[in-house]
């Protein structure tokens, strides 16, 4: 299938800036000029593009709008400045001035180097050898022709902007399995959330990718074991495909139309769930899939360390630790949740009563948490990690609450506010004084809850309804009168409290 004029213009114009194919010795680039070597069909490029406040350097399609990055070098380096210049020397490609660090792509005896049209940028010694190329080095991203051998790995990027090392890796094991694990995490299937299923299939098994999308593992005999995609696509001048292991965990096999200016679709994916990653949600907080997104949740009564960031995870916003508190009165509730989560237990009781296992963790002052499923409890330490919430599930996870109480002092505490709904439209009014009766949608009058009696009414904070410039809101129902409600918790403030664990909190 032939460019369209479009694209020919645009290669022509990319062409111009850097003509160069074959790269011999003491070339050099710059990030703002002559930024990159192309490939002989200006397709790809080696060179400079822009990452975060400055420059890294890699392998990206040249010529269409959106930025797409198949290979970076020292990718968890510091951007470079706009000042550097990367020399071909004899001793590799080095930058100067050099900002504290060497720059060195390890070879021997390189004499020239090229950015060729498979994407593969290699280089050449006075023989024209290979002694160094791209695909044997990946980082995030294979491309057809590419191989991944046993026990490499693929590592995702922090972000769609960002090409450091992120949290997830695709590793093809010894055994003939490729698996998906979080990083810093042994190769056992207790860390897996993706596997192909093919331990024990053979020795030196490969994972292979073919022009027309096809992925596939190879054993040490050239037999396949095991199709992952099973290609057929359209393989021409005008479409480009890649996989990816992405930030958000899932691998993923792309195409990229040329003759559309390089728009990308989505062909193939190893899983649609944006939950099955193990630690797309950071410490102390599970995911939640709503509307097929990934949504993090903190553990009850903890905040998250950076809303922006969903990997950051969740901290405390009252007491840390009862064993630290021995001097003074504390009150302790556990929450339940249907979720699951790393077993990090230090012990294991066998318990087949939900309340039996609350009882031991209360009376524990080192048990933050335990993990209930109708045969055991499992005590459990913080930071709780790799949750997620399941459904109907017999997996429990009973967290810890503590507070501590001492005669008329103070303690931060959430303050809800009850309002009603009206023609079935949830709202919520942030108040900071005291509600006459005839500002109400309905007719009641204000009342005192407790916080057990909040939890009642919005079963557990189950149904989150939206979001204020504060706080949280709930769907809720009063149990006596059936009737709606949307409950809002909102920040924290400092009330006084008596030495009472009935204490009652009422809304103001």
């Amino acid at each position: 299938m032939p460019f369209t004029v479009g694209f020919v213009l645009a290669m022509a114009f990319v062409v111009a800036q850097a003509q160069q194919m074959n790269i011999s010795r003491g070339s050099s680039l710059t990030p703002t000029t002559n930024s990159s070597w192309l490939s002989r069909s200006g397709v790809y490029a080696f060179g400079f593009y822009k990452q975060g406040n400055g420059y890294a350097v890699g392998i990206f399609l040249a010529g269409i709008p959106q930025t797409t990055i198949v290979w970076t070098a020292k990718r968890d380096d510091s951007p470079l400045p706009t000042n550097v210049t990367l020399d071909f020397t004899s001793d590799g490609f080095s930058l100067k001035p050099t900002p504290g660090q060497s720059f060195v792509i390890e070879y021997t005896s390189g004499s020239s180097a090229s950015m060729l049209d498979s994407g593969n940028f290699v280089i050449y010694n006075a023989r024209q050898d290979i002694v160094w190329q791209s695909f044997e080095h990946p980082t995030d991203t294979l491309l057809p022709g590419q191989i991944l051998f046993a026990e490499d790995e693929l590592f995702s990027a922090k972000s769609e902007s960002d090409h450091s090392t992120g949290i997830f890796r695709l590793k093809m094991q010894a055994d003939g399995n490729l698996v998906q694990y979080p990083v810093n995490t042994p190769d056992i299937a207790q860390y897996a959330y993706y596997s192909s299923g093919t331990d024990g299939r053979g020795m030196n098994v490969t994972l292979n990718f073919g022009a027309d999308g096809h992925l596939y593992l190879l054993n040490d005999t050239r037999s396949n074991i095991r199709n992952i995609t099973n290609g057929g696509l359209p393989a021409d001048q005008a479409t480009i495909y890649l996989m990816r292991i992405d930030a958000d965990g899932i691998f993923r096999l792309y195409s990229h139309d040329l003759n559309h200016k390089g728009s990308r679709s989505m062909v193939w994916e190893s899983s649609n769930d944006k939950c099955d990653p193990k630690g797309v949600c950071g410490l102390n907080s599970y995911c939640v899939l709503l509307d097929l997104e990934a949504e993090c949740r903190c553990l009850p009564g903890f905040v998250s360390a950076n809303p922006r960031n969903k990997t950051s995870g969740c901290s405390r916003n009252l007491v840390a630790d009862g064993c630290e508190h021995k001097n003074e009165t504390l009150t302790h509730t556990m929450e339940e949740l249907e979720s699951t989560w790393e077993d990090i237990s230090y012990v294991d009781l066998t318990l087949s009563d939900k309340e039996a296992c609350k009882r031991a963790c209360l009376e524990d002052c080192n048990c933050e948490a335990a993990l209930f499923d109708d045969t055991s409890c499992r005590k459990q330490r913080l930071p709780l990690r790799y949750g997620r919430r399941q459904v109907n599930t017999s997996n429990i996870a009973l967290i810890k609450l503590c507070f501590a109480l001492a005669a008329f002092g103070s303690i931060l505490f959430a303050i809800s506010v009850v309002l009603l709904c009206k023609h079935n439209v949830w709202a919520y009014k942030r108040v900071n004084t005291p509600i006459r009766d005839s500002e109400l949608n309905e007719d009641i009058a204000l009342q005192p809850y407790t916080y057990e009696e909040l939890e009642k009414i919005t079963n557990n904070f189950t149904e989150e309804v939206g979001r204020g410039a504060s706080g949280t809101v709930y769907k809720g129902v009063i149990l006596a009168s059936q009737k709606p409600v949307a409950v809002m918790l909102e920040g924290t403030v400092e009330i006084p409290i008596p030495p009472s664990p009935n204490s009652i909190l009422s809304t103001i």
